[in-house]
């Protein structure tokens, strides 16, 4: 057997023992039957809320469970087939198996990394911000084709995205929008995103055909458990309504049903601008609890955060990554280094391994801090 197959091997073998240990694989069945054991409960759906919650946290056994199984079988069967084919003389066998056990190793790294994400608030929904910064309409535009990108992103993922506001912008694309995100794992994918992104082209606004350079900030943080109590005094906040805005035409928002939070304690502000007053009024004091939510973990995990906490104004100096479109193609993240050529597949939504990159480096500077003081 070639020694790069061995590789190959050994780093699934080793991704294996890490899925094994996150889900304890030995009492996985015993959790599977209280689970079933619960849903069974015919008083289960008076509580919608709590049983919701159960359902996802057993489909979340179900689907570790079946991606340790997928790859332990993957990785069985292709040494079987490779010890097949060597014996038999059969090269086409072996050169089949080994790419199958190369293509297996992605998947598997890439569940090692996503079983890393046991953070407080890593497994919750989150809310997405992207706001144009320095640019114009440029940035307007920038912002919209941000918010494709993460759109197409989560759709891959099998995650349910929910519009929570949009201002459009003056000529074109969108001044500020803001998603919710649903999904196993949505927070502890996206968190890495936060930050300013950068985009280089020639722009399509410009008659000279020259190129330009726009920026657009993206804000990730959690959606709060209903286990999580966090108290909004009514003296902590402004709530204002005002007049939707829109692309214009025969929708047109023309009743104040638009709703604008502000905590006072502490200046944050979050819209929301569906038809409905009162379901804005939820949908902010959701997204209000969350952002001050996020603010405690940032306090509690400073240290941790300090390495690529690069929020800033969008501008100069504060990206996290770069889009070059023009005069060369490249995406390049300015915290890891990974690059790739591939701009229309990373625009379109291949981010997985942005995001990995990110969260390597994130577990690895949290194993130095812990290293650190523990010494």
């Amino acid at each position: 057997m070639r020694a790069e197959t061995q590789g190959h091997i050994d780093q699934i073998t080793k991704s294996l023992r890490l899925l094994a240990q996150r889900m304890d694989l030995p009492t996985i069945d015993h959790r599977l039957e209280e689970f079933n054991a619960m849903i069974e409960d015919p008083n289960l759906w008076n509580d919608p809320a709590h049983a919701q919650k159960l359902m996802r946290a057993r489909q979340a056994v179900l689907d570790q469970l079946s991606t340790y199984r997928m790859i332990d079988s993957g990785l069985n069967d292709n040494v079987e087939l490779i010890a097949l084919g060597e014996a038999e003389g059969d090269a086409e066998i072996v050169t089949e198996a080994e790419a199958a056990l190369k293509a297996l190793l992605e998947v598997a790294s890439a569940k090692e990394l996503e079983a890393l994400l046991n953070g407080e608030a890593d497994s919750n929904d989150t809310f997405l911000e992207i706001n144009a910064g320095a640019g114009g309409t440029e940035s307007c535009d920038w912002a919209s084709i941000l918010a494709r990108m993460y759109v197409r992103w989560a759709e891959k993922k099998g995650y349910k995205v929910e519009l929570q506001s949009e201002t459009a912008g003056d000529e074109a694309g969108i001044r500020s929008v803001a998603y919710k995100i649903s999904g196993h794992n949505a927070y502890g994918w996206l968190k890495s995103e936060s930050g300013v992104h950068r985009l280089v082209r020639i722009s399509p606004f410009d008659s000279a055909a020259r190129r330009h350079t726009s920026f657009s900030s993206v804000w990730v943080y959690p959606v709060v458990d209903d286990n999580i109590d966090i108290d909004i005094p009514d003296r902590d906040i402004r709530i204002d309504t005002y007049r939707s805005s829109g692309a214009g035409g025969q929708h047109v928002n023309t009743t104040d049903s638009a709703v604008r939070i502000t905590h006072l304690p502490t200046n944050i502000v979050v819209t929301s601008s569906m038809k409905s007053q009162h379901q804005n009024r939820e949908i902010c004091m959701n997204a209000l609890r969350s952002r001050l939510y996020q603010l405690e973990l940032d306090k509690r995990n400073a240290a941790i955060n300090a390495a690529h906490e690069n929020k800033g104004d969008a501008g100069w100096g504060n990206q996290i990554r770069s889009y070059v479109l023009q005069p060369y193609q490249m995406v390049k993240d300015l915290r890891t280094g990974h690059e790739t050529s591939d701009t229309s597949g990373v625009l379109d939504g291949d981010l997985d391994k942005f995001m990995a990159a990110t969260l390597a480096m994130d577990v690895a500077g949290k194993s130095r801090a812990e290293a650190m003081a523990d010494e």
